[in-house]
This record gives C-alpha cells, structure tokens and sequence, in this order.
C-alpha cells in the first residue's frame, strides 16, 4: 500500500472531537501521546524491532500540530477527471516522461521481463508521484507524521502499523531516521511508499544493499514494477483501450467479457479490434456524452496504487503518450464540472435510501457508486445509464423521493 492508500479524512483524537483537542494542546507534549506511544511497545516487540531502537526512535517524539490543519481533500475526488488528465499528460511531463524511457530503457527492458509490467506503465507511475524523480518528496520526519495521525484518528490503527514499520526499516539497517522523511501522510522516496510498502514491494535492481528508493531511479523503477505485479498484474493484458459506445448500445450492461462487447459492436477508439479474451468494465467518467474506456483486469490493479479513478485514468494515459501512442480522441464535454461534494453525498445518501448503495457516504464515487446510479438509470428509464453523478440524476432522485 503506497500512501495514497490511507484516506485523508479530517483528524480526531479518539473518543474526542477536534474541539477537545486543540492545535495549542498538540503544540506540547501531550501525556496521553507518550502513553499511545509506549503501547505501542508490543507490536514493535512482535515485528523483530528491538527496546534500544524503539526507545532511542521514539524519545522525545511530540505530536505534530500542523497535521491538523493539513488538508483532508485529495485533488483526485475534488476536481473534474478531465483537468486532471490535462494536467497529468501535459506536454511537459510526457516529454520528461520519453526522456527518462531513453535514459534508462536498458532498466525498463529487465524490469518489464522480470515483471511482466510495461516499461511505460511503470514509468507512469514514477511520472505521477513525483515527476520521474524531479519533484519534492516531502520533507516530514514521517516517524512523527504517521504517530501523530495514529494517537489522532479513531480508526488510526493502520498508521500506527505504520509507525512499526518504519521502526522496522531502522532495525533492519535498510534506512536511517534521517533518510525517513516524505510526506505529511508518510509517503516517502520517488515511488512515494508508506513504511510497509517499502518492507513489501522496494527491491535493489543490482541485488546490492537495501533498495534506495530516494535517489535510485533503477530502484524506484524495480520497486514500482514489483508493487504492481505482487498486487496481480497480468502479464501481456492491456491497461484497458478508449472505445466509441455504439448508437445501438442499449446500456443494460457495463461488465462483461471483451468478445461480448466486439459482439455488441464495441471497437477502439483508433478503430482497432479489442482484445479477444479477458474482462472489461465500460467507464465514461464524463458521462456518455464524453471519452468512453474498456477497462481491462489490470486498470484495478493501477488504482491499487492510488484508489482513484482519476488517478488511475491519467497514469495509464500518461503511459501510452510516453509509449508515444496518441491520447484520447473523444472529446471532453466543454465546461464540465463535479457535483459539489454535498450533492454527492445526498446523492449516495438517496442511492442508498432507495436501496441501490450500500457504499461509504462520502461523496467519492467509484465502481460501487456509479454502478448504484447506473441501476436507478434503467429502473426510472433514464438513458443513456452511463452510471455518471450528474445534476439530472441528483434531481431524477429527489423527484423519485
């Protein structure tokens, strides 16, 4: 799990509003801190970490106030998918993008037989977290970071693994607490790995010393190919293709086998044939009147990275412009807009009233709740049921209360 992998909700001290934790109580050392730190003595204990590491790590350590004010909003659910794939496949990236595919394809090519993932694929990834190496990392002493949000949040048990892991890495010799900085939620080095995403996936190209996934693009390279094949990448499958969504189309289904849409008359959107084995998902993330993909298996296991759409959409678009295959052809509708995040939400919350979502409540649609819009589409015979949260769905489900 990269960093990205963590919701970023808004901070709360256990049992305790943010109210009864204030920025200036956080600004000292809090009892309570030390006490959540010390049990924590255990599960380090469990994990191979030693008492002189994790007393030496922890000494001292004070909460880090400035989390609180650290934003909870993540730009890949608050901004249209288009000006996110806009600013994802820039000119400007997708030309750094070829330059590092030139400067290291020797790497790729080793690390795509290794691994069965795509040398673009991978060099996306790299592209999307930090700009093929050219953009800060962070600078958070991350040991404090990711105590700070596991002493602050009521479900904060993930990052307080985390914070073991870290501890780890120092008892294992694979990095000092110098080298543990990144960012504010714990990412840390080129692919932006939490502390047990590095203990799982980071691995040295040359097979010499621990993986430096700070300064090593060979390393960052191998480790983000690893990542993806350790969470299912299938060798030989493509992300997904644009497709064009044939005037016969009748909506009823968006899943299914990539021969079942061919036979329902789906081509590529370059006028290709689609893959003749293998699953696909139809995905219109600007609703129907926009670019329409078939997404393959492999497309999930890119969100595994980052469980974002747009994310996801954008990294496999920036890999096949930096394979230097063309972007999308379809164009984006002019203008569009998300939903306020309060509309999602009294969306999802009707959704779920009338009994097609059982999904989180948190104005964040992915497949779960575009397939609940794509069902209420074809029982109020609502076409086309591309299953997109639009203003016409929010009202059809307020007319329908």
């Amino acid at each position: 799990m990269t960093a990205r992998g963590l919701d970023r909700r808004a901070l709360v001290v256990a049992g305790l509003s943010l109210a009864a934790v204030s920025t200036a109580a956080l600004a000292q050392t809090d009892p309570r801190f030390r006490v959540f730190l010390d049990s924590l003595w255990l599960r380090a204990k469990d994990a191979g970490v030693s008492r002189a590491t994790f007393d030496r790590e922890l000494a001292g350590l004070a909460p880090d106030p400035a989390l609180l004010g650290a934003s909870a909003r993540q730009p890949e659910f608050e901004r249209p998918i288009s000006a996110y794939v806009a600013e994802a496949t820039s000119a400007g990236r997708v030309a750094r993008g070829r330059e590092a595919r030139a400067r290291w394809s020797a790497e790729l090519a080793r690390i795509a037989r290794e691994e069965g993932v795509p040398g673009e694929i991978i060099l996306a990834v790299w592209g999307m977290e930090t700009d093929f190496g050219h953009a800060s990392a962070g600078g958070h002493d991350i040991i404090r970071s990711l105590a700070t949000m596991a002493f602050a949040r009521p479900d904060g048990d993930a990052y307080a693994d985390e914070v073991v892991a870290a501890l780890t890495m120092i008892e294992k010799g694979y990095a000092t607490r110098e080298k543990l900085v990144g960012s504010w939620a714990g990412a840390m080095g080129q692919p932006q790995f939490l502390p047990s995403a590095f203990l799982k996936y980071a691995v040295s190209f040359n097979g010499s010393g621990a993986p430096d996934i700070w300064t090593s693009a060979p390393d960052t390279l191998a480790s983000i190919g690893r990542f993806l094949r350790l969470e299912g990448w299938k060798r030989g499958v493509a992300w997904g293709t644009e497709t064009i969504v044939p005037s016969s189309f009748d909506w009823r289904g968006l899943t299914g086998a990539f021969p079942v849409f061919a036979s329902k008359g789906f081509r590529r959107a370059d006028g290709g044939s689609l893959p003749g084995s293998g699953n696909a998902t139809l995905y219109l993330p600007a609703g129907a009147g926009g670019p329409a993909f078939l997404l393959s298996d492999n497309y999930w296991i890119v969100k595994q990275y980052n469980n974002s759409d747009s994310y996801a959409l954008s990294a496999a678009l920036l890999g096949e412009r930096i394979a230097d295959r063309p972007g999308v052809a379809a164009a984006w509708p002019p203008g569009l807009k998300l939903l306020p995040n309060a509309d999602r939400v009294a969306m999802q919350k009707l959704l779920r009233d009338k009994g097609f979502y059982d999904g989180k409540i948190d104005g964040k649609f992915g497949p779960l709740g575009r397939d609940a819009i794509h069902r209420f589409q074809l029982s109020a015979g609502l076409m086309p049921a591309d299953g997109f949260a639009s203003a016409s769905v929010l009202e059809a489900l307020r007319r329908a209360r």
